[in-house]
């Protein structure tokens, strides 16, 4: 018997919505913010029992009742503990670096959290402009390794402002200065022939958006926008959690470091985690390794995959498979054929093909025949798309929850 997946592609995740099962375990309604709450369970006490306790607490000193009281906020916050933990997801999320989890995690806020404040978003400004300003140097350093000149050598000077800037760039507003350097080289054709072989070098994936709004991004009023902080990149290193409800559950994410350095601190860590979100860019099919430049990045995380989903730790976990950034996945297919990287693919760019053996190539290296893999075809900074995934991703979990409790 082949392993049992689940497909379901973002345009029609509802096919796969388990709303019945939902009803049946009553939880609030869906992204609906509560705090827990407490249960007492009424345990009936004879007669004697109580007499038997008045006379014992009588004859009690002050230590013994003390100690007394200690032990039983100790049983009562055991139970209390037991309690949530029933209502309690623990969601690992895990793929190689630049995948999309911390964006992931973003939606979540955005999405069940009531979004970002005002001092939050000030917060993500210098973020943005280092992001923005770092793409722009890494374009102009691949120009010259690749030997392409400016169209216009008048830009020279914007070129030497750029390279003067630091790597972090600090303060409230991008100065006007380098604002306008920007603008002037994203309008320069080699720096645009340049981008187009962006594939060649290590280029973040936001650059173009940043680079398109940056005359917003540089002005003097400026405030980040959704778009503007679910594109911005940091490096996650060590391991963050993020905790959020949904309905009658909490959702403890975990977000751990993509790059190969990372990994190796966090695969034994979580063997009792209720789910797996794995992400890949498949956008990445035709890029290499930041830390190692001779792997393929879609080769590296089929290598992790297989290692996760077939892991001895991960034996009774579900996995759900997030196959990201599928717009710019659709934009490289016909400039970048595929076949040129999987000589065994034969779709050419069609789309729907292209989707189809990237997913037949992830799912069959699952092992177990029992193990349940659940595929989304997703874009991470899609706020409406990633809230009707996830819908479906919570009800995939309360369908597990019910089944292994064997309630269906």
């Amino acid at each position: 018997m082949p392993p049992t997946t689940f497909h379901c592609v973002a345009a029609s995740v509802g096919a796969t919505s388990l709303s019945g099962v939902a009803a049946c375990a009553a939880p609030a309604p869906r992204n609906h913010r509560q705090t827990s709450t407490r249960v007492y369970r009424q345990i009936p006490i004879r007669p004697s029992e109580v007499s038997n306790t008045v006379k014992m607490g009588c004859g009690m000193s002050a230590e013994e009742k003390e100690g007394r009281a200690r032990n039983e906020e100790i049983e009562n916050q055991l139970r209390r503990d037991r309690m949530m933990q029933r209502n309690e997801i623990k969601m690992l999320l895990l793929g190689a670096g630049e995948s999309g989890k911390s964006t992931i995690l973003k939606q979540m806020k955005l999405i069940h959290e009531g979004g970002y404040s005002r001092d939050e978003r000030e917060s993500f400004k210098e973020i943005i402009f280092s992001n923005t300003v770092q793409s722009m140097r890494v374009i102009l350093e691949a120009m010259e390794s690749l030997e392409l000149p400016l169209e216009d050598q008048r830009m020279e000077y914007h070129v030497q402002t750029i390279f003067i800037q630091p790597a972090q760039i600090e303060g409230e507003v991008l100065p006007p200065e380098v604002g306008g350097a920007i603008e002037a080289l994203w309008k320069d054709r080699g720096v645009q022939e340049c981008f187009k072989r962006s594939r060649e070098y290590q280029l973040n994936d936001s650059a173009r958006y940043y680079f398109d709004n940056i005359t917003r991004i540089a002005a003097p009023d400026y405030m980040p926008n959704d778009q503007d902080v679910l594109r911005s990149r940091v490096k996650t290193t060590g391991i963050t959690e993020t905790t959020f409800i949904i309905g009658d559950l909490t959702y403890r994410m975990f977000d751990v470091g993509g790059q190969r350095s990372e990994r190796k601190k966090w695969i034994h860590c979580f063997e009792n985690v209720t789910t797996i979100l794995f992400l890949v860019a498949i956008s990445e099919y035709d890029q290499l390794l930041f830390e190692d430049e001779t792997v393929n990045r879609m080769q590296e995380a089929l290598t992790l995959f297989d290692s996760i989903c077939n892991s001895r730790w991960f034996t009774k976990t579900s996995i759900i498979l997030f196959l990201n950034k599928i717009d710019r996945f659709k934009e490289k297919l016909p400039v970048s054929p595929m076949k040129n990287y999987f000589p065994d693919y034969e779709g050419g760019d069609d789309y729907a093909a292209a989707c189809d053996y990237i997913l037949n190539r992830f799912v069959s290296l699952n092992q177990h025949e029992n193990k349940q893999i659940y595929t989304h075809f997703t874009c991470a900074t899609d706020t409406t798309q990633i809230r009707f995934v996830m819908a479906a991703v919570n009800d995939i979990i309360i369908q597990e929850n019910l089944r292994l409790c064997g309630l269906i």
